[in-house]
C-alpha cells in the first residue's frame, strides 16, 4: 500500500460515526435451554467512540453475515477486486455432529481471527448495514447479563481459598416428597428424600433449585417446602434465566397425557416447527407423531411448517385476554396426536 492510500484510509477512518464497531472479542459461551439446546457466543464489542458492550451471537448469525456480505462485496473474479468489492476473510464451516459445548469452544480462536479481519476491511465496508446490525446492542442484549467472562479476565496467580461454611438451615429449601424425571435440560431430575435449595419461582407451578451440583426447575407439587422463598424471590425475579411455560397434549385412543414444558425463551418467540417436533418426540418417547393446535372455534389444525407456527401464534395472539393463563405461559398449546390418528380424534368430537 502506497503513503498516499494508508493516508486517505485513515483520514476515511477519523471520519467514521462514533458507534461503529472497530474490534470485537468472544469472552465467553453460554448454553440456551430452549425449544433447541444451543450455545451463544458472549461479545465484547468496542466502537470508535471507545465504548464498550456485550452481544450474543449465535454461529448460524455469523454464517448468515457471512452470506450477506459475500453476495454484496465478493468479487467474481477472485484475482481482480473492484472498486466495491474486496476478498472477505474465510469463515469456520459448519459442524454438524459432535458435542455441543466441545465445537463451540473450538470455535472461539477462528472467530476471534474471523472478527478481527473483518473489522479490519476497508472502511467503506464497516458502513454496511447488515455489519453494523450484526455487531449493533439489541434491547435483549442490553437486559442479559454474562454469567462468566473467563477470556477476558487477566491471568491471577492460584492462591488456596477456603469457603465459608453455608449455613444450611437458613437457605431457602425443599424435600422431594416423589421421584422425578425432567424431560429436558431445563428440568431438574428428583429422588424422594434428597433436600433441594430453592432459587427463585418459576410460576405458580414451578420452582428452580439447586440438588446434587445440579440446577433446574421442578414441579413444586413433587416437593414439601422445608423454607420458603422470601418475597423478593417469589415473582421469578431473582436474577436467574427467564422461563416460559408451554402446555401440551398427547392425544391417545386410551386418554389424553397433559405436560407443561418449561424452557428459557421470551414469550413472543415464533419457534421453527422442526424445533417443535423434536421437543414433542423426546418428551413424549414417541417417534410417529404429529403436531396440532385448536383454532379459535376448537378445531384441531395440524401443523406442517414454519408458516403453519406463524399463522399459530398469531392467531394466539389475537385471543389474548379471552384465555385465562398464567403470566408466564405460552398463549398458544400444542396437541400432539400419532401421525396417522388425527382423523379419529376429529371424528369423535364430532
Amino acid at each position: 500500500m502506497s503513503l498516499l492510500q494508508q493516508l486517505r484510509e485513515e483520514s476515511d477512518f477519523d471520519q467514521l460515526p462514533h458507534n461503529i464497531p472497530v474490534s470485537s472479542t468472544i469472552a465467553d459461551i453460554e448454553e440456551n435451554k430452549g425449544f433447541i439446546d444451543y450455545f451463544v457466543f458472549v461479545m465484547e464489542v468496542k466502537t470508535r467512540g471507545g465504548s464498550k458492550y456485550f452481544i450474543y451471537r449465535r454461529y448460524r448469525d455469523f454464517f448468515n453475515l457471512h452470506q450477506v456480505l459475500e453476495s454484496r462485496y465478493s468479487p467474481e473474479d477472485q484475482e481482480r477486486s473492484g472498486p466495491s468489492s474486496c476478498a472477505l476473510p474465510s469463515l469456520p464451516g459448519k459442524v454438524f455432529m459432535g458435542n455441543k459445548r466441545e465445537i463451540a469452544e473450538s470455535r472461539i480462536p477462528e472467530l476471534n481471527t474471523y472478527m478481527k479481519r473483518l473489522l479490519a476491511l476497508p472502511t467503506w465496508l464497516l458502513l454496511d448495514e447488515a455489519l453494523r446490525m450484526f455487531f449493533y446492542q439489541t434491547e435483549q442484549d442490553s437486559q442479559h447479563h454474562p454469567s462468566a467472562l473467563r477470556r477476558l479476565r487477566p491471568p491471577t496467580r492460584k492462591v488456596k481459598t477456603v469457603k465459608p461454611k453455608m449455613d444450611l438451615f437458613s437457605s431457602p429449601r425443599a424435600e422431594a416428597i416423589f421421584d422425578f424425571r425432567g424431560n429436558s435440560k431445563a428440568e431438574l431430575n428428583l429422588k424422594k428424600g434428597e433436600v433441594i435449595f430453592l432459587l427463585q419461582r418459576v410460576n405458580a407451578d414451578w420452582l428452580e433449585g439447586t440438588a446434587n451440583n445440579q440446577t433446574g426447575i421442578f414441579p413444586q407439587s413433587f416437593v414439601k417446602i422445608i423454607k420458603p422463598l422470601p418475597e423478593s424471590d417469589s415473582g421469578g425475579e431473582g436474577g436467574g434465566p427467564c422461563y416460559s411455560c408451554l402446555r401440551c397434549f398427547l392425544l391417545t385412543p386410551s386418554g389424553v397425557q397433559t405436560r407443561d414444558v418449561c424452557v428459557q425463551e421470551d414469550l413472543s418467540i415464533q419457534p421453527a416447527y422442526k424445533d417443535l417436533l423434536s421437543q414433542m418426540r423426546n418428551i413424549f418417547k414417541v417417534d410417529d407423531i404429529a403436531l396440532n393446535y385448536r383454532d379459535p372455534e376448537g378445531d384441531l389444525i395440524r401443523l406442517l411448517d414454519d408458516e403453519d407456527v406463524q399463522l399459530m401464534v398469531r392467531e394466539s395472539r389475537g385471543r389474548r385476554g379471552k384465555v385465562n393463563r398464567p403470566v408466564n405461559q405460552f398463549p398458544w398449546e400444542l396437541y400432539v396426536t400419532l401421525a396417522r390418528d388425527l382423523s379419529v380424534y376429529r371424528a369423535a368430537e364430532a
